[in-house]
């Protein structure tokens, strides 16, 4: 939400700077996200004065320029090549001068150098409004009517204004601060001042034709007030006007239209105005309409609506606008209105937030009614509103206030102890204090005693519940800084925490992924079921009840879904070489149940690296991903690993499960081409995913050494023979087994299948390192060694020893 330091100074008498009017806010609850600058004129028209053209010349080289000679006030007239044609001699112009930086209405800023067009000097520009950001118009010059003389500064000709915007990131339950008023009264709190509201002028009624309004949802909208207007002209707001909408990000649009949202963004009602001649019947309905009825609104959209969607209707029983919500594509305001109809209501918030999650919608309007509105606001806001368009729009009121009001809304009463206060706060406050506050808030306080009081809620704190939040008021304007820590404060209380951190544990394994090349991604939580249905991963999905979009409707089941989706994306923007890591999670449904899980994700795809002088580029394989995978375990102190084929299943063409202890840690294997098709995606996908909270347990972060050995580790090779289905992990579980003295690893250097051996044998060449860490080995001893494990391989396995 954006706030105008300027147009706060209107509703409240302060000279903090607008640094530290943020920190106020701040502390009193409403956080400042960012502080932003703005400009009325762009530039505020440094470096551009007034000029006089003393003289035009056809230029000597161009059909289409003038050269000119240009009086700016400074020595010698200044030589200027111009374009424009409508330059002539004796006009008052604007000069851009050399080293002045032009902000041009549309366009990127440039800056003013001395240089020479066709031949000719030019030392200047001579501008078009649309060049300064004073307009949209570039059919020209601007042709000045002034007596200021030569080299007069072009800010004292134009009204320029500097103002400073808050981006407040407001709570869902702030209903109250969704304005510049709103975001007053905190601060009438804070400084203990009492709020300016904007001026209402009286108005006389003359009852011309007025607009007939019936509720027909009371329990949706509480409050409905309106008021006909007849005889208006619609043309641009005055500059005040359009400078206010512009400051806080809004776009001017005419001045009924700029009215409404002035007065949304000051006092914090939103409103609506509608073309009285296209009402039909001459009558407002306030109802819902049957389910799947069809309604266009203003983004030229069509709608189906929900029974539960309340609409402002005409006597047809035509839906002129979704209540609250979004208008109709029919009935706004346009150019040719002459009379219109004023809408000011309050709405449930429940009704309003439900509607625009049905139709993925997000306005000013609905940001406010479903936070809460004030519902006593809607007849001042109609008398501001009223007051503002017939002096800026013309015409006369044609008709009383309307106020539909059946059940008026009652302020909430909490009765409360100073106990409380002292207990939740934790440091005794002046029960005169307390009071002051809240009294400052606009709560009032009655049956006070010793002990305690009653609270009276205005309509418009829809937060304020319980004890618990008037302490909270309380506190946030006594300021969360003013409460002391006890000298005695230690930690000693805290809960225990498991030693390893998650948090700690993903920053530790971050670190060493993005060590090694990979870049950590973070996707979306929702995907489109059209991958599950085209590829099932994962179980069966959770559907979305108020999806925000048709293409986001489930949770995913695997986060594989959508890191598929983001390799895709770099791979069609040529960025083939992908290496990725996320830590995300999976849904699913099971047995009536939802489950979720995390998972720690890789995906590997494209070369290990671009092509240079000295090597020629590798496409990424298997072991490169297993590598790192098992390089980062073994990082995390979780060594020991089984490694095992997996069964042939829908992820993977071929891969392994990784186990520790028997109990699955991960899988890891090349992708199936179907699946990365969906994405069309050509290209190798190797992928890995690990049961994170399995890692989180697994983990150690102490650092294991031992002193390096004395004694030489000694290398043996051999090579067996062996039936294709015995894996090289068979081969070293059983190495391991028999010689767990002397043998201190293995690598396997070499892997043939061919002709050259029996069909259905594969050949594998391993190297043993033997090692005695307390003395030298002796031929004996590692001959012994070598020949116990040739024994294994031959009884066990059937190998064949190639000697």
């Amino acid at each position: 939400m954006k706030i105008s330091y300027n147009w706060l100074k209107e509703f409240i008498d302060f000279q903090e700077t607008p640094e530290v009017l943020g920190d106020i806010l701040t502390q009193t609850g409403l956080e400042v996200e960012g502080l932003e600058k703005v400009e009325k004129i762009p530039g505020g028209l440094s470096g551009i004065v007034v000029g006089e053209v003393l003289s035009c010349e056809q230029h000597p080289n161009a059909d289409k320029l003038k050269a000119t000679k240009v009086d700016i006030g400074v020595g010698e007239p200044s030589d200027i090549v111009c374009g424009a044609p409508n330059v002539a001699t004796g006009q008052k112009v604007l000069v851009a001068t050399v080293n002045s930086m032009i902000y041009p209405t549309n366009g990127e800023p440039f800056k003013i150098k001395k240089a020479k067009i066709r031949g000719e000097v030019s030392e200047g520009m001579i501008c078009a409004e649309d060049e300064l950001g004073l307009g949209a118009s570039h059919d020209g010059i601007m042709v000045l009517e002034t007596d200021k003389p030569n080299g007069t500064p072009a800010i004292e000709l134009f009204e320029t204004g500097e103002d400073f915007i808050f981006e407040i990131g407001l709570t869902p339950n702030r209903g109250d601060a969704t304005s510049h008023m709103g975001t007053a009264r905190d601060l009438k709190a804070y400084f203990r001042k009492k709020l300016t509201l904007p001026e209402t002028k009286d108005f006389t009624i003359k009852e011309d034709g007025p607009i007939e309004v019936a509720v027909e949802n009371s329990e949706a909208c509480p409050r409905y007030s309106g008021i006909t207007i007849r005889g208006v002209e619609v043309k641009p707001s005055p500059d005040w006007l359009q400078w206010k909408l512009r400051s806080i990000g809004l776009e001017p649009i005419n001045n009924i239209v700029d009215i409404t949202n002035y007065v949304c963004h000051a006092i914090g009602q939103p409103m609506h105005a509608f073309d009285a001649d296209k009402i039909a019947g001459g009558k407002v309905l306030v109802k819902t309409l049957p389910s799947k009825t069809k309604f266009t609104t203003l983004d030229e959209k069509e709608r189906e609506l929900n029974d539960r969607d309340l609409m402002i209707c005409n006597a047809k029983n035509e839906g002129m606008c979704i209540a609250g919500v979004f208008g109709g594509v029919k009935s706004g305001v346009t150019e040719t209105t002459k009379n219109i109809f004023l809408e000011s209501a309050y709405f449930s918030a429940d009704w309003v937030r439900a509607t625009a999650q049905r139709h993925s919608l997000s306005t000013d309007a609905s940001f406010r009614y479903e936070r809460g509105a004030d519902p006593e606001m809607t007849i001042p806001a109609i008398k501001l509103a009223t007051s503002l368009i017939l002096e800026l729009a013309g015409g006369y009121a044609a008709s009383e206030i309307i106020d539909v009001y059946p059940d008026p809304i009652k302020e909430k009463e909490i009765d409360i102890t100073f106990q409380n206060f002292h207990w939740l706060i934790g440091k005794t406050l002046d029960s005169k204090l307390i009071l002051e506050i809240l009294n400052w808030l606009d709560i009032k306080t009655e049956n006070i005693t010793e002990s305690g009081f009653k609270a009276i809620v205005p309509a418009y704190r829809s937060d304020v519940t319980r004890p618990a939040d008037l302490v909270e008021e309380v506190l946030r304007i006594y300021g969360f800084n003013e409460i002391e820590l006890d000298e005695d404060f230690s930690s000693d209380y805290l809960a225990e925490f498991n030693e390893h951190e998650p948090y700690r544990v993903q920053e530790d394994l971050s670190r060493f992924l993005a060590g090694r090349g990979f870049s950590e991604i973070l996707t979306n939580s929702l995907t489109s079921p059209k991958y599950h249905e085209k590829f099932p991963l994962g179980g069966e999905p959770v559907a979305m009840l108020n999806p925000s979009s048709e293409e986001l409707t489930i949770m995913k089941t695997s986060p594989v879904y959508t890191a598929l989706e983001s390799a895709a994306y770099n791979i069609n923007r040529r960025n083939p070489n992908l290496k990725f890591f996320e830590f995300g999670r999976s849904y699913k449904k099971e047995e009536k149940k939802f489950v979720e899980n995390e998972w720690l994700s890789f995906y590997l795809t494209g070369n290990t690296a671009e092509a240079n002088w000295l090597d020629e580029p590798r496409k990424n394989s298997f072991h490169d991903l297993s590598t790192t995978v098992m390089g980062m375990l073994k990082y995390a102190g979780i060594r020991k690993t089984e490694i095992t084929p997996s069964e042939k299943g829908t992820l993977y063409e071929y891969g392994v499960v990784i186990k520790k202890e028997g109990k699955m840690l991960g899988l890891l294997g090349k992708l199936k081409k179907e699946l990365l098709s969906i994405y069309g995606i050509k290209q190798d996908v190797f992928h890995a995913q690990l049961d994170w909270n399995t890692v989180i347990k697994l983990y150690k972060s102490d650092i294991a050494y031992e002193p390096i050995p004395k004694f030489p580790e000694v290398k043996r090779d051999l090579s067996l023979v062996l039936d294709k289905n015995v894996s090289y992990a068979d081969i070293q579980a059983l190495a391991f087994k028999q010689e767990k003295k002397l043998l201190n690893r293995m690598n396997l250097f070499s892997v043939y299948e061919g002709d050259k051996i029996e069909k259905g044998k594969k050949a594998y060449a391993i190297s043993f390192f033997l090692q005695d860490k307390f003395k030298t080995l002796t031929d004996k001893q590692i001959d012994k060694s070598m020949n116990s494990l040739m024994s294994l391989y031959e009884k066990e396995l059937g190998a064949v020893i190639r000697k």
